[in-house]
């Protein structure tokens, strides 16, 4: 972490959770306000198709929100462990500005290019 200075460490560790705490009150908002859709007039395949509905949307919502728990989890145990912002695939430095726009990022901008197009190994 030698090229972040305290203070960009501490804003981007403020930035993590931050994210951290609105991805739970979300989930959680999801999780406890189910559906305003009413059952009234449906029959019971109408009712059934719509609950499914609604269980897989809460099942994506969970997936995709602990999927970016994960990684800001890892991003602040990276922080404790000093190797924060450092590229995990080339050891590059990544720049401030690259993790100030995306916190959770393991790759520089180059490494994570290249990973996009599929030439990453």
């Amino acid at each position: 972490m030698h090229h972040l200075t305290p203070e960009q460490i501490a804003e981007l560790r403020e930035d993590l959770l931050r994210m951290r705490e609105r991805i739970i009150k979300y989930a959680e908002e999801q999780i406890r306000d189910p559906s305003n859709v009413s059952f009234e007039g449906g029959d019971e395949i109408d009712r059934a198709n719509i609950e499914t509905g609604r269980y897989i949307s809460l099942q994506r919502i969970k997936t995709r929100e602990l999927k970016l728990l994960r990684k800001i989890d890892y991003a602040l145990m990276k922080m404790e462990q000093g190797t924060y912002g450092i590229c995990e695939s080339c050891g590059a430095l990544i720049p401030f500005e690259r993790l100030k726009a995306r916190p959770v990022t393991t790759m520089c901008i180059n490494c994570k290019e290249l990973e996009e197009e599929g030439e990453h190994e």
